[in-house]
């Protein structure tokens, strides 16, 4: 038995990271289970959907117990910090709308997480997320693929993927067809934890108040502004610039006589501009601090489908890199409330060829 392979197993306490658990087990790996504590709130999260609660824990540590392997946890709140909200503090200061979960997927599971790998003598990181990771012959490189279950597929928030973590990390929910199935493998091991419910987007954020998640946050006073035009004419005050995102249109606090909409978030000037619906469409954008994963560059123009946001379908579009760290991507039809801060990606077919963040 001197060769069992060994693996990691990030464990939340839920029920997705639990059959992974189960599965990896199943096939003869030599396991070990961790949960990150990752909220600086503790246990009052835990009513909220929010992860990494002392429940989620306990969760966790049953499932290992009960596939018989040893359950750590590591607490990881002050990288989480860093890495995560203070990121989010920072993009919605500066009028962008961010993402946090592709952010905690980077630097914190595949990053802080995957730097425990040696020192723990694993040879494999494995998670819940719902995607797959395929071998191309061919060119030799990991190649990062949609999870065959497309209602669940997460590989919009794991674009940010090395050739090195690729070859080193375990999906195996990436096969599944639904979420029924996974829940039933559940059931099968007897876990407590069968029918709980997914964890909300952000955990941190407990009631969904972002404004006042930054406010006691920073300890910062963000002062009343204008509400302007396309034109720069002032239509109203703002309440603050980190009450808004792009694309919005309720609670602006702005009566018109029309729609408007959030189509420009200025931190500088302390504007937000509002729009019409037609004036929120864009065919262009930029992305930076791009991750390139079927190819290492982009030569000349190549044709994709690029999402500018988790939950919207992929759209045609012309990608272009214009050095090495920045694409141009020309949609087929304009876009609706592209907002910069969020990560736009990029597929071919159901292979993820990269993403960035959009400026």
């Amino acid at each position: 038995m001197g060769s069992t392979k060994k693996a990691l197993i990030a464990m939340s306490g839920g029920v997705d990271s639990s059959v992974a658990a189960a599965i990896t087990k199943g096939l003869g790996y030599d396991c070990i289970g961790v949960t990150m504590r990752l909220s600086p709130y503790g246990d009052e999260s835990a009513e909220n959907g929010a992860c990494c609660s002392q429940d989620d824990i306990n969760d966790a540590k049953r499932v290992a117990d009960g596939l018989d392997f040893p359950h750590h946890v590591f607490n990881f709140t002050d990288n989480f910090d860093k890495q995560v909200i203070r990121r989010f503090v920072e993009t919605y200061k500066n009028g962008g709308t961010p993402n946090p979960c592709v952010d905690c997927n980077r630097y914190i599971k595949f990053g802080h997480l995957f730097s425990h790998l040696s020192e723990l003598d694993c040879d494999y990181i494995v998670t819940g997320h719902y995607a797959r990771i395929e071998k191309d012959e061919q060119s030799g490189r990991y190649l990062l693929k949609k999870a065959r279950n497309e209602s669940k597929d997460q590989s919009y928030f794991l674009y940010s993927f090395t050739q090195e973590q690729l070859a080193h990390t375990l999906l195996p929910l990436g096969e599944f067809e639904s979420k029924e199935e996974v829940r039933e493998l559940a059931e099968k091991h007897g876990f407590t934890n069968a029918r709980k419910h997914d964890s909300q987007d952000i955990c941190f954020v407990r009631d969904g108040d972002y404004a006042k998640f930054i406010k006691n946050y920073t300890g910062e006073y963000f002062p009343v502004g204008n509400f302007i035009d396309k034109d720069g004419n002032v239509l109203g005050k703002h309440s603050g610039i980190i009450h808004y995102t792009v694309g919005q249109r309720k609670g602006l606090g702005i009566a018109l006589g029309k729609p408007a909409y959030v189509c420009d978030i200025n931190s500088k000037n302390n504007t937000v501009t509002l729009t019409d619906n037609d004036g929120l469409y864009s065919d262009t954008l930029t992305a930076k601090d791009i991750n390139l994963i079927s190819c290492d560059k982009i030569e000349g123009e190549l044709k994709v489908l690029a999402k500018i946001r988790y939950r919207q379908p992929a759209q045609p579009a012309t990608v272009y890199q214009l050095d090495s760290d920045t694409l141009k991507i020309v949609f087929d039809r304009p876009q609706r409330a592209i907002a910069r801060g969020q990560s736009v990606v990029l597929y071919d077919g159901d292979t993820v060829v990269g993403g960035g963040i959009i400026q």
